[in-house]
């Protein structure tokens, strides 16, 4: 838990006063305060990483949308959260989302159990409007447990994050970029044939979309462990001291 600040900020969000310490991002302090700001790259314990831009919101005064993971509050800020703006950028990020992989929830042995689904049925995304660029990703099942499949992942980087935040292994990482980038393992080696992996499963309970998942598991199985968020706040701040 933050340790109280004496440096407090009074904002507006979406109309409603409130106040936060000065190192609170807006999204912290909006679910605070039981606002909702859609987010999938941002997972609480873990730090922000301002990848899927779905947390995107208006400030006053200023003419470009802001992260709101990674924007921190100032003194008589006015953040709107929801505007019809907004619900379009979104709408699109998500179409984005899912043409530039291979999601195809009918036919995805994730459907219902998906982060990625969940999200875009909230944000009211009905279909894909842009072309689907339907990439060739490989499916990485040398390990004894545990299982990558490409064409789930949405390079949100909670993998990587919690294998170096919590683990310390650092065994994930991105490699390429634009519409090359992918996740690899260690130097693009097989996962099976690593030699910092752990074994641990933290970075399976992180994934959103099942990417990441345990061999003779059942989807229904793959659901993420909630209780595992507190843990990786416990730990985060244990290892901030």
């Amino acid at each position: 838990m933050k340790q109280p600040s004496s440096h407090i900020k009074t904002l507006k969000i979406d109309g409603q006063d409130v106040g936060a310490n000065q190192d609170e991002t807006i999204l912290e302090i909006a679910r605070e305060n039981g606002i909702f700001i859609p987010t999938l790259c941002e997972i609480e314990g873990l730090s922000p990483h301002g990848g899927c831009r779905l947390c995107l919101v208006e400030v006053k005064g200023v003419n470009k949308l802001l992260p709101a993971c990674v924007t921190h509050v100032q003194e008589g800020m006015e953040v709107v959260t929801n505007s019809p703006r907004l619900q379009e950028y979104r709408r699109t990020i998500m179409e984005l989302i899912f043409s530039e992989g291979n999601h195809i929830c009918a036919v995805c042995v994730v459907n219902g159990h998906c982060d990625l689904q969940a999200m875009a049925t909230k944000l009211g995304m009905t279909h894909v409007s842009v072309p689907y660029q339907y990439p060739r990703r490989s499916v990485d099942a040398s390990h004894e447990r545990f299982a990558l499949d490409r064409n789930r992942c949405i390079l949100c980087t909670r993998c990587v994050r919690v294998c170096d935040e919590i683990e310390g292994a650092h065994t994930w990482d991105v490699s390429g970029r634009g519409v090359e980038a992918h996740i690899v393992t260690d130097l693009n080696t097989p996962w099976g044939d690593s030699d910092t992996c752990t074994s641990c499963g933290k970075c399976v309970n992180v994934c959103p979309t099942g990417a990441l998942f345990e061999k003779g598991k059942a989807v229904a199985e793959m659901s993420k462990k909630r209780g595992f968020l507190p843990y990786l706040t416990q730990m985060r701040e244990k290892r901030s001291k």
